[in-house]
């Protein structure tokens, strides 16, 4: 897919904070705005990003009412 530049009005620490997780990470600016606006239109009306991570963990035959209610149980819900 061919790319186009884009024009932001962002605030100035904001753009530091950036600077320095993108040397961090060894990842450009472009690229993590690519990636967050990528997950964000794919989430739309469907589940979050962090959801979609966290998919499959328990597995197929994992028994979802015994884990509600352990997770009710250790923080009383």
């Amino acid at each position: 897919m061919a790319k186009k530049k884009l024009t932001l009005s962002i605030e100035e620490d904001v753009i530091e904070a950036a600077h320095r997780y993108s040397e961090q990470n060894d990842i450009s600016i472009s690229s993590i705005v690519t990636k967050y606006l990528v997950a964000l239109t794919r989430s739309s009306g469907g589940d979050s990003p962090v959801v979609e991570r966290l998919r499959g963990i328990l597995g197929p035959d994992a028994d979802r009412e015994a884990y509600r209610r352990y997770l009710a149980g250790k923080y009383g819900r």
